[in-house]
């Protein structure tokens, strides 16, 4: 067994997001040559007090949201925070999305990025002072301009209140410029809260309803052109022949051409490159991988498992001991399978590249990356680049990885020409990056009073943090050659493999619950897939291992599902009582006949969640007829998008449980497009009911904590309508 003793502060320490995300604990130092965050000068008579804020003339209220909006509903959320305290509805701001720069950064990363369920978590204070402090600029300065105390004024949605009187912000903003604070103004007490905890429409609702808000597909400029590229069927493998002559002679084709990944084809509409792109005849180099499949994949990890020669994370107590002395024990085996984002949106960027300045249009979790990447492939400063955010049609993490930019700008900089890159469907499905497939063992032991005294747990799969190197390193460090990228991503794949636990593979598998001996192992196994984060990232997987067995052990100890996990989380209470809650509602349902409950609870990003499914099965096929959902996620900042977060999350979970899987076949995925890898159609969706717990605490993540529980919730229901345990995902019943 390779061990070590690691600290958490690691070495290429990580942390994991998506929403999903990414990412690097990178610290980035130095004098930074970037422009102004905002366009101070853009509106004649404008206050920028901040990077988020501008006060105009007319008394608009401008906020620069820094996070990506990816339908989380993080633009209404951030605005809600800083309207709190600035005094202003939310909806009546005019909100932008936020370019790329260091004022920008995530505290929660240490670089601007969105993902982890952390946006509204990272910025409630930061975001509630922006706003206390520029409300409390514009009070001095109505003083000083009214000629009266501060003591006498109060504010109003964007005025200042004298009396009777009521005069915009934007009358004072001449003399608030000249105006600082000696510290940080007092906030609010939840008293007091006026927006926040209060459900409103979103406030991108309007733009979204008429088809006005810009994604990135959606962006056009002059003398744009369109690409695609003709990718290996095989992950990483490098074209050695090209042959493009039919495909030039097709109509609007104006560019063929190798690039990184691929072969690029140009043409004046996206239909002309796609047609253009299949009758292109390319000829790939031969890789290892091309001898995996789906059951090769599996079986690697089972070898690797019981090899038993991996990297222990935690190794509390002593599990030998503790496993012998329990009165029950109880092992078992679970599969997830390798699975594709697939946002309804597909992957794309627009770059223009003028002499030594570009312009990208995209929208992307991790916009710090951008200036980076551009500068290094067309050769121009960085500070050149103006980054255009747009929102993004689903992230999930997929969008956290910049791959599409690299190639976008290698073909404008070819081409000399305005480029829209486009990846299909095809392209996302079969090309990823994907969430690993992991295979997970575990054994526990129980003693006669129904304590959980050992949990032994090992995953098996590859890592997600050495591709993430590969994709970002270029984009922060630009000093950094192509041989020294590789070879940090090569020395984080020897290090984890060898020596410590990447925390994105095992998040989530040992936590939960009270058990005084603990071993935890990691075997890293890779094929060279590309791999990145997914919606709840490891937890994604690993809470259907955990909640399963879970299951299992309750009913070998004879005990009911509910009062297992509640005598065994004593030392977390905020899980033992979204428990607690959860079981006492599924102790009032009556599910008609046929129908079964199925429980699981689970805690990630800082959230507690526990699920019931209703589930039936019948001719072998699964149906999960309501869903109800009891979370504690602290303050509810617009409970309205807390309910809705939660019920994309079992749908987009339900869907992996229910039919996601991507199968290899020589080393090439097989599935392509919607009709061999399906979503969850309306008809077949739950009824979902979301129980909202306030404990009063700062504000917890929503994009990804409903995903996790639900599909060993289904599993549980499954077996009580089937005697089946069903290990394996997607879930299928024999």
């Amino acid at each position: 067994m390779n061990t070590v003793n690691v600290s958490r502060r690691r070495f290429l320490q990580t942390s994991a997001v998506t929403g999903g995300g990414l990412v690097v604990g990178f610290a980035i130092t130095g004098c930074s040559s970037a422009p102004a965050p905002l366009p101070v000068a853009s509106t004649e008579g404008a206050w920028t007090p901040n990077a988020f804020l501008q006060v105009l003339p007319d008394n608009t209220i401008r906020f620069y949201t820094a996070r990506s909006e990816m339908g989380q509903g993080v633009t209404t959320g951030l605005a809600t925070l800083v309207g709190e305290e600035l005094d202003v509805n939310p909806l009546d701001m005019e909100i932008r999305l936020a370019g790329a720069h260091e004022d920008y950064v995530n505290p929660d990363f240490g670089m601007q990025g969105t993902g982890g369920s952390s946006s509204i978590h990272a910025h409630y204070l930061q975001l509630r002072q922006v706003g206390a402090n520029t409300r409390t600029l514009i009070l001095d300065a109505a003083a000083k301009d009214l000629g009266v105390a501060t003591s006498s004024l109060t504010t109003d949605n964007g005025y200042v209140v004298a009396g009777e009187t009521r005069y915009p912000y934007a009358d004072f903003i001449a003399t608030a410029q000249s105006l600082t604070i000696e510290g940080d103004a007092p906030l609010k007490p939840a008293s007091q809260f006026l927006y926040i905890g209060q459900e409103t429409r979103r406030v991108d609702a309007i733009a979204k309803s008429t088809g006005t808000a810009q994604f990135g597909i959606d962006v056009d400029v002059p003398g744009m052109h369109y690409a695609v590229v003709v990718r290996a069927p095989v992950a990483r493998a490098r074209a050695l022949s090209v042959n493009a002559a039919s495909a030039k002679s097709m109509p609007g084709v104006t560019d063929i051409f190798e690039i990184g990944t691929g072969v690029a084809v140009v043409a004046e509409s996206f239909w002309q490159a796609k047609q253009a792109a299949a009758k292109v005849d390319v000829q790939w180099e031969s890789l290892p991988l091309e001898a995996i499949d789906t059951a090769t994949l599996r079986r690697d990890y089972a070898a690797a498992l019981d090899a038993g020669d991996g990297v222990e994370g935690p190794n509390e107590g002593d599990i030998e001991v503790a496993l012998q002395s329990a009165s029950t024990t109880h092992e078992a085996e679970y599969w997830a399978p390798l699975l594709s984002h697939s946002p309804m949106e597909p992957v794309n960027a627009v770059v223009s590249i003028q002499g030594d300045e570009a312009d990208v249009w995209t929208g992307i979790q991790f916009p710090s990356a951008v200036p980076g990447l551009v500068s290094r492939v067309a050769d121009i400063p960085a500070e050149n680049v103006r980054f255009h955010q747009t929102y993004l049609g689903g992230g999930f993490g997929r969008r956290g990885t910049p791959s599409h930019i690299v190639e976008a700008t290698e073909i404008a900089k070819t081409t000399g020409k305005p480029i829209q890159l486009v990846w299909t469907r095809e392209d996302d499905i079969q090309q990823g990056p994907f969430r690993p497939a992991s295979l997970m063992r575990i054994k526990a032991g129980v003693d006669s009073g129904g304590n959980l005294i050992a949990w032994d747990a090992a995953r098996a799969g590859a890592d997600i943090s050495p591709d993430t190197f590969r994709s970002l390193l270029p984009a922060l460090y630009s000093w950094m050659g192509d041989g020294m990228v590789e070879g940090v991503a090569n020395l984080s794949e020897w290090y984890f493999e060898k020596f410590a636990t990447d925390e994105s593979s095992t998040e989530g598998l040992f936590e939960d619950y009270d058990h005084p001996n603990t071993r935890v192992t990691h075997m890293t196994v890779d094929h060279e897939l590309p791999m990145t984060f997914w919606r709840a990232v490891g937890h994604s997987y690993t809470a259907f291992a955990k909640e399963s067995m879970i299951d299992e052990l309750a009913q070998a100890a004879g005990m009911d599902e509910v009062a297992f996990r509640l005598q065994n989380t004593q030392n977390s209470p905020r899980l033992n009582n979204v428990i607690r809650v959860a079981g006492e509602h599924m102790a009032r349902m009556n599910p008609p006949a046929g129908h079964h409950l199925g429980f699981a609870a689970h805690h990630s990003f800082r959230t507690d969640v526990a699920e019931i499914a209703e589930v039936s099965v019948e001719n072998g096929k699964i149906r999960v007829h309501k869903v109800t959902c009891v979370l504690d996620c602290g303050q509810a900042v617009n409970p309205d998008i807390v309910r809705a977060q939660m019920e994309g999350g079992v749908i987009y979970g339900l869907t992996a449980a229910l039919y996601g899987g991507l199968s290899l076949e020589g080393g090439a995925i097989k599935e392509s497009n919607f009709h061999d890898y399906p979503m969850l159609r309306m008809d077949e969706s739950p009824e979902i009911e979301v129980i909202i717990i306030d404990s009063g605490t700062k504000p917890t993540g929503v994009g990804e904590p409903g995903l996790p529980p639900i599909a060993p919730a289904v599993a549980n229901a499954v077996y009580k309508a089937t005697g089946q345990r069903l290990r394996s995902l997607p879930l299928q019943v024999a």
